[in-house]
């Protein structure tokens, strides 16, 4: 029998405190997630233009167009720029998201 073994009891104490851990960075990444949901992220482009709002929750609030951006004959380049502008919002909450939770977990990889 290995040294310190003292049957399947031997570590419970220890175990019971890594599940209370893991339980409470789970409820920390939980409540920091709710707190990304009710924040706002900005993304603009060409100059800040364009510029499009969304919300943790990954919704556009907003989206705000310069009159100088705006030329019908050039619709698709538009449409690159409110698409730049959202996926740098976008960016910002994954950003964000992970940041938050690397600071509870010290960057370790849970599965939560």
């Amino acid at each position: 029998m290995a040294k310190g073994f003292r049957g399947g009891m031997g570590m419970g104490g220890n175990m019971n405190q890594v599940v209370a851990q893991a339980q409470r960075m789970q409820r920390q990444i939980e409540m920091a997630q709710a707190e990304i949901r009710e924040m706002l992220f900005t993304g603009t482009a060409g100059g800040e233009l364009v510029k499009v709002v969304v919300g943790g929750d990954h919704r556009v609030k907003s989206i705000e167009l310069s009159k100088d951006i705006v030329d019908p004959e050039d619709m698709e380049g538009l449409q690159d720029l409110i698409i730049a502008a959202a996926n740098q919002a976008l960016e910002q909450i994954d950003q964000t998201n992970q940041e938050r939770i690397n600071g509870i977990t010290g960057g370790m990889n849970l599965p939560f």
